[in-house]
């Protein structure tokens, strides 16, 4: 039998959310009969031409629209822009409108997360903004229950919305042992959920 996989759907520039999504990754792994695939999008042009190549020259692969039918979940994360995901991000979702009219993701289960220069950057309104499109897939939201304890004495990263990082205004600090703590959760409890309802 063939492990069901989870989407785990990230952009980054500097680095912070893509630690994020590889900490997920090992949460949903460590359920049995869950795998993750780990999947980006291209950065987005300010000019009208391509300037990204079809498959990125190193790490890992771009998204496609068949990564969202053949999952059974979905764990999204970006950095945090003005309080809003990414461009790049949002270019992803806007192009999904034959998914949505052919109910591709309802039902599903889906987390999100975030990474933010500073304490205050808007990582809880950046999370929420992920969502948006998520609920509009008919996607179920699965936050993070402060049932994980680190939650109740985060000093960095972490919100029942979804795990978050404080990556500092240079992307210099390290992901905590709370955030830490708390993006292995995210992904096992997605993982336990999705394993629940597929």
């Amino acid at each position: 039998m063939t492990n069901k996989e989870i989407l785990v759907l990230f952009y980054t520039t500097t680095g912070a959310t893509k630690q994020l999504a590889q900490l997920i990754a090992r949460g949903i792994e460590s359920v049995s009969g869950m795998s993750a695939r780990l999947r980006t999008v291209p950065k987005v042009s300010t000019v009208c031409e391509q300037t990204e190549p079809e498959i990125p020259e190193s790490g890992v692969p771009y998204v496609s629209l068949q990564d969202l039918d053949e999952c059974v979940g979905l764990a999204l994360g970006s950095p945090v822009r003005f309080g809003n995901m990414a461009a790049s991000m949002k270019y992803f979702w806007d192009s999904t409108s034959s998914e949505w009219l052919a109910g591709t993701l309802v039902g599903k289960p889906a987390c999100v997360f975030t990474s933010s220069g500073s304490m205050h950057g808007g990582q809880e309104s950046c999370l929420i903004s992920m969502m948006l499109p998520l609920l509009h897939h008919g996607m179920c939201i699965v936050g993070l229950p402060y049932s994980n304890s680190e939650l109740l004495t985060t000093r960095s990263g972490g919100t029942p919305y979804g795990v978050s990082h404080l990556a500092g205004s240079n992307a210099d600090l390290e992901i905590t042992k709370e955030e830490k703590a708390l993006a292995l959760a995210q992904g096992r409890y997605l993982a336990e959920i999705a394993s629940k309802l597929s």
